[in-house]
């Protein structure tokens, strides 16, 4: 009997679709008969699988497996962007996307991590979004997200971002109630920074308007200083990384009162 509700995935689908669908974005598809060999179930289980998850919008099915709906949708921008450490970045996002609220109000930062985060965001709840990236809004609103708001001004063509005076001058009338927020470089003596002028800019602006801070970092950026320092340690609530990160380290961050996973 319909009940107007999805009913809730047993646990173990649920890992066996998230492992499909970081596989499917790793390498571009995924085939049938290799998941059924590889997770020790039959080819009709996996069909069933690739069928929720293209309900969920989340893959295209496809003669023989299936392929992401973002490889679809966007290959030529994918193609331009930063793909070093995709798998950890993949990770990162799942975990944090724990913090996503269940209703309320959200800022996704431009970013190739932040742009993960909008891969497995929970579209289907009550939350308004506000991004400066082009690219994520694309993908959030293909997936079905029904309150989002871009932030206005020129758009720097390597990024597909808005970084100017206009986006900032927008940040100044909200409140939001969790910001995503990626960087360039981590380090002890300057925390997030950026080595774009502008960069720097909005991203102070989003840590201001927020009342809560998620920093998304892979462990390729710490003790990468770059010039402009927008985010210092006691400002952020929550910092998630990947597992490259050393432990001491990931300790001595949560000295400075965040939340560190290490994914």
């Amino acid at each position: 009997m319909a009940t107007g509700q999805s009913t809730p995935l047993p646990r173990l689908q649920q890992d066996r679709q998230h492992a499909i669908y970081m596989l499917a974005l790793r390498d571009g598809s995924v085939d049938v008969a290799d998941l059924a060999g590889r997770y020790g179930v039959t080819t009709e289980t996996i069909r069933r699988d690739l069928s929720e998850m293209q309900r969920r919008n989340l893959l295209r099915r496809v003669h023989g497996g299936a392929v992401p709906v973002e490889r679809i949708n966007h290959e030529p921008m994918l193609a331009a962007r930063d793909v070093v450490n995709a798998e950890e970045k993949l990770r990162i996002a799942t975990k944090a996307a724990e913090e996503v609220p269940e209703r309320g109000s959200v800022i996704i930062d431009s970013g190739s991590t932040t742009q993960r985060l909008t891969e497995v965001f929970p579209v289907e709840r009550d939350l308004h979004v506000v991004t400066n990236s082009l690219l994520a809004a694309l993908t959030l609103s293909r997936r079905g997200l029904k309150q989002l708001t871009v932030l206005g001004g020129a758009v720097r063509t390597n990024t597909l971002a808005m970084v100017d005076d206009t986006t900032r001058a927008e940040l100044q009338h909200m409140a939001i109630d969790v910001l995503f927020i990626s960087c360039d470089g981590l380090s002890f003596q300057h925390g997030l920074t950026t080595p774009y002028r502008e960069e720097h800019t909005i991203k102070r602006a989003m840590i201001e308007r927020a009342r809560r801070v998620v920093a998304m970092v892979d462990a390729s950026k710490f003790g990468n200083v770059q010039m402009f320092s927008f985010g210092a340690f006691d400002e952020i609530d929550v910092l998630v990384t990947d597992t490259r990160a050393e432990s001491e380290v990931a300790d001595a961050l949560a000295d400075h009162g965040m939340a560190v996973h290490r994914v």
